[in-house]
């Protein structure tokens, strides 16, 4: 039983595309903004570092444009010290969505690092399943980076998942036997795709709430929007496309019971979409379903999860990384 408020932030922001120091250097500055705030816990889209590569949707494929992505990808711990450095000046824990680049390589994951107030990376989540287009990119993320984590002194466990990933149901009932707490899901803009316009915020409404519900912890959604630095770096260096418009994005932040706690908020500018979740309000959730407990009916279902190193680099990035301070 938790007796903790947490006063908590969804971002709903666009990154400067396909610019990773620009990016970083906004990414420090929301954190510094949210401290201002009081903001405890700041949750960042999927990929905003350095956006998400819209191009695949677009154009053929293009190993070339790949490689592009792959130099402004974010190594692990290097590129972040400076965010750690921030999370730690701020005492903000920050979820935070990037593209990865195997450190010293070239594979790429659809990234989630959890960043706790003192600056240590608590632990990085790759992606499991990229989807469609998306697999021209990024690698598949292994179950060993499927984790929850528990900021220091903080009480509560949290954990996240991307996008489509949240179709997963394995993947989210790993989470839910780990004593899941607090979700975050990171999205990018879906609903100014080609195809997607009057469906994409009704299906990530429709994921969020059901993890909500079925796992019984409050979630945050960060959603990106697409600007003109995303348009603009597309046309320039690819040529015309008439597949991805501008705006877009869904952010809120939703109670177990699938009430919104804040938002949900749709538009193409900067916003903290802010909301003070109550963690004792659990007990009652819990009291009608329990998906770690009285509702998973374990001699009926089993989940098997397997956890075996698959990358040989993930030891290192899924922490603890103790923030080095200069």
């Amino acid at each position: 039983m938790l007796d903790k408020k947490i006063k908590a932030c969804a971002l709903h922001a666009a990154p400067v595309y396909m610019d990773k120091t620009a990016s970083l250097l906004k990414v420090i500055s929301l954190i510094g903004q949210a401290a201002i705030e009081d903001i405890e816990l700041l949750a960042f889209p999927e990929v905003f570092v350095p956006g998400f590569p819209y191009f695949t949707n677009c154009y053929p494929p293009n190993a070339a444009t790949v490689a592009l992505y792959a130099a402004q990808s974010v190594e692990i711990p290097d590129d972040l010290a400076e965010v750690q450095a921030a999370c730690a000046t701020n005492k903000v824990v920050v979820v935070l969505g990037v593209s990865e680049r195997m450190r010293g390589g070239h594979t790429l994951f659809n990234s989630i690092v959890t960043i706790d107030a003192d600056g240590t990376i608590l632990g990085v989540h790759r992606k499991v399943q990229p989807t469609w287009a998306e697999r021209l990119v990024w690698g598949q993320g292994s179950g060993y980076t499927l984790k929850t984590y528990e900021p220091k002194g903080a009480g509560y466990r949290i954990g996240g998942l991307a996008c489509w990933e949240h179709t997963m149901n394995g993947a989210r009932q790993a989470l839910i036997d780990q004593g899941q707490h607090v979700h975050v899901g990171c999205w990018p803009a879906l609903d100014i795709l080609d195809g997607f316009e009057h469906v994409a915020s009704a299906q990530i409404e429709a994921l969020m709430k059901t993890h909500a519900l079925t796992a019984q912890v409050f979630v945050l959604c960060p959603s990106s929007y697409v600007d003109e630095t995303c348009l603009q770096w597309m046309e320039k260096n690819l040529g015309p496309q008439d597949k991805v418009k501008p705006g877009g994005g869904w952010t809120a932040i939703i109670h177990p019971f699938c009430s919104f706690v804040a938002g949900p908020y749709m538009s193409d500018f900067d916003l903290l979409v802010v909301g003070e979740i109550d963690l004792s309000q659990l007990d009652l959730v819990k009291a009608y379903v329990d998906g770690a407990g009285h509702y998973k009916r374990p001699e009926v279902f089993r989940l098997d999860v397997d956890t075996t190193q698959r990358w040989k680099d993930e030891p290192d990035v899924v922490g603890p990384i103790p923030w080095k301070k200069p």
